[in-house]
């Protein structure tokens, strides 16, 4: 039965493809040899909209098919040479014959295509995925979508992992995100993957950003639009998992001849599921914890920016964003504990957790720029960004016997966390020609200000009394002046960039407690030089090569030097370290290009006083989680991504990584590790008979290592989605199941001293969305102005 159907869908798809008609050629380069990867658009002649794009072959051959009998405008365009341009007349199938290209006697620093992007682009400098052209992208956030990026891997604690590497920066349209840690965590699950255009992986970042992220820059471009006029799109959707949660957003852009006013809401709400499973052993006795937290969230991001054209030359434009988050967390904890070789328990601890965290967020910017014909610019931006915190956990740590009838003991506490920090910024960057080439430089001034106060209560029949000696406030200010010059050049088949980074940073930590602690104020003041530098070679029309070099630092997050507590039970937290050290890491990369498309990468990198999360004993049962400078890591990445067409309906991508992650220490408790790890991309876009799209999606990640102590297994994830437009294709219906098999969850142990620890965590993955998506107003709206910020490395540190 099942393939008597898919006989005649087959039969059905034919007859209704035999009714089209089709138009094919040949592309020839000027020596008449065969040009491939030359991009072909089919347009109308009256409006100039696109209706067919395609790309030729080795051979240089190209094929339309499914198209309508009427009058078209054909484009043929390649790098280097002039536009062909040729109006046809269709009545029927057309052979063009050969087509001559001529060579244009300009060069171009970059090219422009109107037509539909491949779903991933790889340029010499960064990986671009063009996320709007792909469908299992419906109804998931933009946290998950990192998930599903080529090259780009998720820890277990939601670190984002690069080439092997932790420490890379989030930017929002070419500016950095205002949060991190679990803020940030929030904000992306609460800014929708409809509303995303594309994700730029940026491995190897030049001296004109800041040197601030060991792994590189993740740059997220939200939707714009192209001419005047005014359109917007609107887009919901229903995950349904453990428990159902909605996505909501809403974007506009309205562009007139003097100014530009664009925006965005987005919001999240519901509930989703997660669980923590920790078998430790420690000093002879075993806790068995078990932890099931059910999260209820309402996130709401809002950002409006507005461009005023002052001439030909200058623009001046402001952009305000802010972040409300209220977030509840019920976390149901039970933890058997016994002696090692034992059968019974000694007791059972039972931690019910509830904590209500209240975040805001404000960043703003004033930005003017100037351009001029003779390829001179100036930047000027000046930020203020501000986020509040407020954090209240109430935590009941009861023991029973082992029958859990009987209370042996009990301590209930309370943890108040309020957070403030404020953040400024001003930078300036000038550009001109110089020596046939590029020369740029500016400066930077960031000043840091965060106030954390940590407020223990212990709770006894009811009434809460401050625990001093457990109660603590931590600030902390930091000023980074930096400036820089940069200079790239391309001559014959090579071009060079180069560039020189120098940062200077002041910083000073001030802890207040009642207790006796040494070093309470830490003062630090260092000057660190960052070279980066590169050259690529066109060795011809097929063949590129490229070697890049930078040297980048990683700061601590602000919240990693607070010495606040977060707990799971009392046995169990985790605390900031207040003396933590910067990291640094010196990246090499080696690529290799062909016919635009096929990508190998080989990379190697040194990371200096690692950022090891360390899982430590403290007396003979409590524990504490705690990042510390206490090992190097080296990591070598072969990288190789190929998007490619098996018919004009199938299109693929596949995205391979493997690694080599080696962690070593002088300290006798850091057990050294050493994994190889292999990482998988791939995505299948199937186009269905009555315009119904399919997408067919997964990744996978071998054996790793997380935190550079942390041994997991391996995990991945299936996923598949369906597409349906109408109107016009304004309106889009989609489907789409993810984790279909559940094999996302993680597992993994690790060794500090003597503490071992074996877990497993996870959420409910495994869900089912559905998703709407309407276009409204113009579609050919000229985009709104794409600009970076001051906020850059700041305010990505904030957690």
């Amino acid at each position: 039965m099942k393939r008597t159907l898919l006989i005649l869908l087959f039969f059905a798809y034919s007859i209704s493809q035999a009714q089209e008609l089709s138009i094919t050629g040949s592309v020839k380069d000027d020596s008449n040899q065969p040009l491939a990867g030359a991009t072909i658009l089919l347009k109308t002649i009256e409006n100039d909209t696109l209706i067919k794009a395609t790309i030729s072959n080795i051979e240089g051959v190209f094929l339309m098919e499914n198209l309508k009998p009427k009058s078209y405008k054909l484009e043929i365009s390649s790098i280097g040479y002039a536009k062909f341009e040729k109006q046809i007349q269709l009545k029927g199938t057309t052979n063009l014959g050969e087509i001559s290209m001529t060579q244009s006697e300009e060069t171009l620093d970059e090219v422009l295509v109107e037509a539909e992007k491949p779903i991933v682009q790889v340029l010499a400098d960064k990986t671009v995925f063009n996320v709007e052209n792909t469908l299992n992208t419906t109804g998931t956030n933009a946290f998950e979508l990192l998930r599903k990026a080529p090259g780009i891997l998720i820890d277990n604690s939601g670190g984002i992992i690069v080439e092997g590497k932790a420490g890379v920066q989030i930017y929002i349209n070419d500016k950095p995100s205002v949060l991190r840690g679990d803020d940030l965590q929030s904000f992306l699950k609460g800014l929708q993957a409809d509303d995303i255009a594309s994700l730029e992986i940026i491995t190897q970042p030049s001296s004109k950003y800041d040197a601030a992220g060991n792994a590189g820059i993740i740059n997220i471009k939200l939707k714009k639009n192209k001419s005047l006029g005014t359109n917007g799109n609107m887009n919901s959707s229903l995950t349904i998992g453990d428990y159902a949660r909605i996505n909501n957003g809403l974007s506009f852009n309205n562009r007139e001849k003097g100014h530009n006013l664009y925006g965005s809401y987005s919001n999240r709400f519901g509930k989703s599921t997660n669980y923590l499973y920790l078998l430790r052993q420690q000093n002879g006795i075993e806790f068995d914890a078990k932890t099931n937290s059910v999260f209820d969230s309402n996130s709401n991001n809002f950002r409006i920016g507005y461009d005023f054209f002052a001439s030909d030359k200058s623009t001046i434009g402001a952009i305000v964003q802010t972040n409300f988050n209220n977030f509840f967390s019920d976390n149901n904890s039970r933890t058997p504990i016994r002696q090692i070789g034992e059968t019974s328990f000694d007791s059972i601890l039972i931690a019910n957790n509830r904590s209500h965290t209240i975040s805001k967020n404000l960043s703003t910017n004033l930005n003017y720029r100037y351009s001029d014909t003779l390829g001179r610019s100036l930047n000027i931006d000046l930020d203020y960004g501000k986020y509040d915190r407020d954090g209240n956990a109430f935590q009941p740590n009861i023991y029973y016997g082992s029958d859990e009838m009987e209370i042996l003991n009990q301590n209930i506490t309370r943890q108040l966390t309020p957070t403030n920090i404020d953040v400024w910024t001003a930078k300036t960057d000038f550009e001109t020609n110089f020596l046939n080439g590029k020369l740029a430089s500016g400066f930077k001034f960031s000043s840091v200000v965060t106030d954390n106060n940590f407020q223990f209560y212990d709770i006894e029949n009811s009434i809460e009394s401050l625990n001093k000696d457990r109660s603590n406030r931590f600030e902390y200010r930091e000023n980074i002046n930096a400036g820089y010059i940069f200079f790239n050049k391309k001559w014959a088949k090579w071009s060079f960039q180069g560039g020189l980074r120098v940062e200077q940073t002041i910083s000073e930590g001030n802890l207040s407690s009642a207790q006796n602690n040494q070093n309470q104020t830490v003062k630090r003041n260092y000057t660190n030089l960052f070279p980066s530098g590169g050259f690529t070679y066109q060795l011809n029309r097929i063949n590129q090569f490229a070697i890049n070099y930078s040297r980048r630092i990683e700061r601590p997050n602000y919240q990693s030097l607070n010495p606040f507590e977060y707990k799971i039970d009392e046995l169990s937290y985790r605390r900031g370290n207040p003396f933590l050290q910067p990291q640094y890491t010196n990246n090499l990369k080696l690529s290799h290009t062909y016919k635009y498309k096929f990508t190998t990468s080989l990379s190697y990198s040194h990371v200096s006083d690692f950022f090891a999360q360390i899982t430590e004993a403290e007396g003979e049962r409590r524990n504490y989680i705690m990042e510390r400078n206490i090992a190097n890591q080296e990591v070598w990445n072969l990288g190789i991504s190929w998007p490619f067409k098996l018919q004009e309906w199938w299109n693929v991508y596949v995205s391979l990584n493997g690694s080599t992650n080696s962690y070593k220490s002088d300290n006798p408790d850091f057990q050294p590790i050493s994994q190889e790890t292999l990482s998988f991309y791939a995505q299948n876009t199937i186009a269905l008979p009555a315009e119904i799209s399919m997408e067919i999606s997964g990744w996978y990640s071998s054996p790793t290592v997380w935190g550079g102590t942390y041994q997991t297994k391996a995990l991945g994830s299936l996923n598949l989605a369906f597409q349906k437009k109408f109107l016009d294709e304004n309106l889009s219906a989609k489907i789409a199941m993810n984790d279909i098999l559940y094999t996302a969850p993680w597992r993994g142990n690790t060794r500090y001293g003597n503490l071992y620890i074996q877990g497993q965590g996870g959420s409910d993955s495994r869900n089912i969305v559905f998703s709407l998506s309407y276009n409204f107003g113009s579609q050919q709206i000229k985009k709104a102005r794409d600009r970076k910020t001051g906020l850059e490395d700041e305010s990505s540190r904030i957690q």
